[in-house]
């Protein structure tokens, strides 16, 4: 008969082992730990992820895990989908492929994860096969990403965001960039960073017509203006101090990235004739 107090520590551990494997409410996250695996370091676990972004985080692993990314839709558009996901630079402990029908095509090497780059594929080509690292030692290691789905004309875009320093070639483009894009705002170039791999523009908003996430900051109640960053590829020039643009662009793992930017008054022009042909693709407040 077990004595209380080894009961209550085997309650304990199991406890522990049940919370450390879970999805999030939404099932778009993932939270395991290898601990569920001790003594058999063989075992494979299959995940399933059903939304367009989350995240995966796995504590000491062992064995492997096969990550399915299903999303919640029966649109035939899902199978025109990329993959695209962006290690964490402390993940480690694991080697990351492709699972092409059981065929394991090698897509991110432990090392090369703490890189943080963003590596897409399409999502037909198969799961995500993720196998631990053989150890002798119990140190602390975790293998952890975000995901993101985005459509097959996104995926270049996404691996190198904002490749084109002129993503808008005709003004029905520009329209319906203001209409789509996860952020619409009016204002200037503060100051340009360059970075390793990017340049990042930081801008004061004068109007925030959209944001998907929250990029720009407000600057508080009584005042009406928002300041943040938005990443441009290294080759684009960019100065600060060049007048007032109209910025717009998409988010990439909580990052700002810019589409098209046209001078404000440009883009005013433009939109006053386009309302008089009754051709705009949407309604912006101009006033």
């Amino acid at each position: 008969m077990l004595s209380p107090m080894l009961a209550s520590f085997l309650l304990l551990l199991l406890l522990c082992r049940i919370s450390f494997c879970q999805y999030s409410s939404d099932q778009c996250s993932w939270k395991g730990s290898g601990l569920t695996h001790e003594g058999h370091t063989r075992d494979v676990e299959q995940v399933y992820l059903r939304c367009s972004q989350g995240s995966l985080e796995w504590l000491y692993p062992t064995g492997a895990v096969i990550v399915n990314l299903r999303p919640n839709t029966v649109s035939p558009a899902a199978a025109r989908l990329s993959v695209c996901i962006k290690p964490s630079k402390d993940s480690t402990g694991t080697n990351i492929y492709l699972d092409r029908s059981g065929k394991l095509q090698l897509l991110l090497r432990e090392q090369d994860q703490a890189q943080g780059k963003v590596h897409c594929f399409s999502i037909r080509e198969g799961a995500l096969f993720i196998e631990a690292i053989p150890r002798t030692d119990i140190s602390r290691r975790i293998t952890a990403f975000q995901y993101e789905l985005v459509n097959d004309r996104l995926r270049a875009e996404t691996q190198s965001p904002g490749a084109p320093c002129q993503p808008c070639c005709t003004d029905a483009e520009m329209l319906l960039a203001v209409c789509t894009n996860d952020f619409v705002a009016r204002g200037i170039i503060k100051r340009v960073d360059p970075e390793e791999e990017s340049s990042s523009v930081f801008v004061e908003i004068s109007r925030l017509y959209r944001q998907k996430t929250h990029v720009f900051v407000s600057g508080g109640v009584r005042v009406r203006s928002w300041t943040g960053n938005i990443k441009m590829p290294l080759q684009c020039r960019v100065k600060s101090g060049e007048g007032e643009f109209l910025f717009t662009g998409t988010v990439r793992f909580g990052e700002a990235w810019m589409g098209c930017a046209p001078r404000y008054k440009d883009f005013l022009w433009l939109y006053h004739e386009a309302q008089v042909q009754g051709i705009n693709p949407c309604h912006v407040d101009t006033d």
